[in-house]
């Protein structure tokens, strides 16, 4: 048969549009690779990231790599899309001919005519799950509209556009018969979802009819933006036993002065939410992601964010360093000047706070009982998550598989009980419960 090696770089919402055209890929005759080094696919497709400085390098590394095995003649063609060839097109085309078409974040129909097949429109839903089969990501919109001084985002991606409820709950229920359980449900910003075509906030009731799904078990929300966060998610996520008690919502900072160079509201929203949430979710898990180094971080505005992680204790946490982006408001109107060893020795600071707190936060598991699922089986453990971590990016909980009879050996996708015997800074040892 033949086969395309389609390789994904970037965030999970690149993952799903790699799904989605390789869906059309197979319908047409291909076998699909992911993030594969496997030569004997002749034709290579890079769905390439353009967010920040390191996410570029790593696009145009890759996309040279392949470029190379063409010259070599591994390959016949080589094909790039996503957001760094959304952005930067007419110069990626001058610096690396070699490359036989570029394509932005909505050609995909463009990909699958250039490649010679046919764009199958009744397909428009379906995709080949490229993550493991028992969870998978469902993206509610494209685009953003918040106006985050130093997010490229939008100039990539456009405004907000939310994707019709009844297309993704069929969509949703396509995954689930292929067996998916967990849906992790993203976006540029999920609080927003619903504005644009209902005029209303409307991630909640979206969120009760995935629940409605019955092969689906957890439903996990990731990328909520604070400001404005809507009261009836908190509920939903309090009441519906299928809503993990989890929710990533990026702050990226708490100091007044550096938040209104961001244009991300004030910090007193931070507070107010984060109590709200942990008064009506008391079991809940957050997850934020930070930002080190804006133009306006000053020493003061960095301890400050210092203070901000030790008293909130985050039970999960992220932090990039600044990285400018031309066209962004922050490139115009801000100077880049502060020095990268010091963004990024903020980074690391950070960082070890939030380690001591994860060390804290796991060792206080120790002695309880959870229902996880598994992930996979790998050097004689059973890798597993609770509902309170999300895959790739949180801790797991590794299960000796010495301690299980072979004939009740779990396998991915299995929900089992488990009971905690020891911890370290990001992971539980457990053992199952009989």
């Amino acid at each position: 048969m033949k086969k395309i090696n389609l390789i994904t770089l970037g965030c999970s919402k690149n993952i799903v549009d790699s799904e989605h055209l390789s869906a059309q890929f197979i319908a047409n005759g291909y076998q699909v690779v992911f993030d594969s080094n496997d030569i004997s696919a002749k034709i290579v497709v890079i769905n390439t990231c353009g967010f920040i400085a390191s996410a570029k390098e790593e696009s145009i590394n890759t996309i040279m790599q392949f470029v190379e095995a063409k010259r070599r003649g591994y390959i016949e063609y080589l094909f790039v899309f996503g957001c760094l060839a959304e952005r930067y097109a007419d110069e990626l085309r001058a610096e690396i001919p070699e490359v036989d078409s570029f394509f932005g974040v909505k050609n995909l129909k463009d990909i699958v005519a250039k490649i010679g097949m046919q764009y199958k429109h009744i397909l428009v839903g379906e995709r080949a799950i490229s993550t493991p089969q028992h969870y998978s990501y469902l993206k509610i919109s494209e685009g953003c509209n918040r106006r985050c001084s130093y997010c490229a985002i939008p100039l990539i991606r456009g405004k907000y556009k939310s994707q019709p409820m009844n297309q993704l709950l069929a969509e949703a229920q396509l995954l689930a018969n292929k067996g998916v359980k967990e849906l992790l449900i993203i976006a540029q910003d999920t609080t927003y979802y619903g504005i644009d075509i209902y005029k209303k906030q409307n991630l909640a009731e979206l969120l009760n009819k995935l629940s409605e799904i019955n092969q689906i078990d957890w439903i996990r929300l990731h990328y909520a933006y604070p400001t404005n966060f809507p009261e009836d998610v908190i509920k939903e996520i309090a009441n519906n036993p299928k809503i993990c008690k989890y929710l990533d919502i990026p702050f990226q900072h708490i100091s007044n002065k550096v938040l209104k160079n961001m244009r991300r509201g004030t910090n007193s929203e931070i507070y107010k939410l984060i109590e709200q949430l942990r008064t009506q979710i008391p079991d809940i898990a957050l997850r934020t992601t930070l930002l080190t180094g804006h133009p306006g971080e000053d020493d003061a505005a960095f301890d400050e964010l210092k203070n901000f992680v030790i008293s909130t204790k985050f039970d999960r946490l992220g932090v990039f360093s600044y990285s400018e982006e031309e066209g962004t408001f922050s490139a115009e109107k801000f100077d880049d000047n502060i020095p990268e060893n010091i963004k990024n020795e903020r980074a690391n600071e950070i960082m070890e706070i939030q380690n001591s707190i994860s060390k804290q936060l796991n060792t206080a598991r120790v002695g309880k009982e959870y229902r996880v699922i598994v992930d996979r089986i790998e050097n004689e453990y059973i890798i597993a998550r609770t509902e309170y971590d999300s895959p790739e990016i949180d801790n797991e909980v590794l299960i000796s598989c010495k301690s299980i009879q072979k004939t009740k050996m779990p396998h991915a996708g299995d929900f089992i009980n488990v009971k905690i015997t020891a911890s370290e800074d990001y992971d539980l040892i457990g053992v199952v419960c009989h």
